[in-house]
């Protein structure tokens, strides 16, 4: 099974703060962290340090899709925020990407398995599919 986690964060978002949230949100969840196959999020983030160090620390690879990617999802996601969709085409980052990212590896519909989780700087999703 495909588990991928979708992240959005604000610019400047430190690795410590994803990583927090990537821990708390799957501590609630219940999930282990070396279930989790893959992360992604859109690709005006492509150069944020904050996620590239993620994705180092935990070794695990990150893709990045593009807003009309992501809005092809938008009747799935759980929030659906104006101030995003203003800013970037999507009506949400987190959920998007971790739903994209499932089907991309799967080749098969992928579903949320922990809604968008918040924090100041950061939001994150889990999607799993297969």
């Amino acid at each position: 099974m495909i588990l991928a986690v979708g992240l959005g964060c604000q610019r400047g978002c430190s690795v410590d703060a994803l990583l927090d949230l990537f821990n708390a949100a799957l501590a609630e969840g219940g999930i282990e962290r070396q279930r989790i196959t893959a992360l992604a999020s859109i690709d005006r983030k492509e150069d944020e340090p904050g996620l590239l160090e993620l994705a180092l620390a935990l070794k695990l690879p990150l893709t990045f899709f593009s807003a009309g990617q992501l809005a092809s999802y938008e009747a799935q996601l759980s929030h659906k925020s104006e101030t995003v969709f203003a800013h970037t085409g999507c009506y949400g980052i987190a959920e998007s990407a971790a739903l994209a990212l499932a089907e991309h590896l799967s080749q098969r519909p992928a579903t949320l398995l922990i809604t968008r989780k918040k924090t100041a700087q950061a939001t994150f999703a889990l999607a799993c599919a297969g």
